[in-house]
């Protein structure tokens, strides 16, 4: 498993992000085949305006354009969002997770040929699988198997989009985390994984306990930030 320790290197491990999409199709897929069709319809609040149907279906949407090789400029932006999602509006509940399936499946050799330029996109899948889990007022949310695969792709995404240095000392981990680039002096986080990602994704931390030094938190947000 990977661990914090291991993004210290600074060289891109091009499987990483299918290992993650792999382990989160794993672990998310067979809850959504458990639940009833009125759950997808639940507000996903870190998503406001969407449902968990409507997330989903988001999330199959890229992943399907990324294993059809149909990326296009905008893809993953809030038009092709209401677009993909608009066109999955008639689809079966048992479709949308179908997509997802193959998607999470499928996208890891996609995404590996592309030279780091899509790695956001499985962070992001792994993120909307969290969001999911909180909607429906589940434990686990930004945790699970998958995290330290997903902290070691947050710490090579944040230095790829050139972010403010983050030295993040971990509840769980033995060593620290470093995130972003650059010559400015490090911030300092301290705290839990799952916080952690809250902060980075933009999403409400709901109360948790976390030390952040140096650093605003706005500066952090890694969506919005797409090369």
């Amino acid at each position: 498993m990977t661990t914090p320790a291991d993004v210290r290197r600074r060289e891109r491990d091009p499987e990483l992000p299918g290992r993650l999409l792999t382990l989160e199709r794993d672990a998310l897929v067979p809850l959504l085949r458990s639940r009833q069709d009125a759950d997808f319809a639940l507000p996903v609040p870190a998503c406001p305006g969407w449902t968990v149907r409507d997330a989903l279906a988001h999330c199959g949407a890229v992943l399907t354009r990324l294993v059809e090789g149909r990326w296009e400029k905008g893809a993953g932006g809030p038009e092709h969002n209401a677009r993909d999602i608009a066109e999955r509006a008639d689809w079966p509940v048992a479709r949308i997770v179908d997509e997802l399936e193959r998607g999470l499946g499928e996208a890891g050799p996609a995404i590996a040929a592309q030279d780091g330029r899509r790695d956001g996109v499985a962070l992001g899948e792994w993120i909307h699988a969290g969001d999911v889990r909180e909607a429906w007022g589940l434990p686990g949310a930004y945790a699970g198997p998958g995290q330290a695969d997903a902290l070691a792709l947050l710490a090579w995404v944040t230095r790829t989009y050139r972010l403010v240095p983050v030295h993040a000392d971990l509840d769980g981990y033995d060593e620290p985390l470093r995130l972003g680039d650059g010559t400015r002096a490090p911030g300092r986080y301290i705290g839990d994984a799952a916080t952690l990602v809250r902060l980075y994704s933009g999403r409400p931390v709901g109360g948790a306990p976390y030390e952040l030094a140096g650093v605003e938190e706005a500066e952090l947000n890694i969506f919005g930030r797409r090369r």
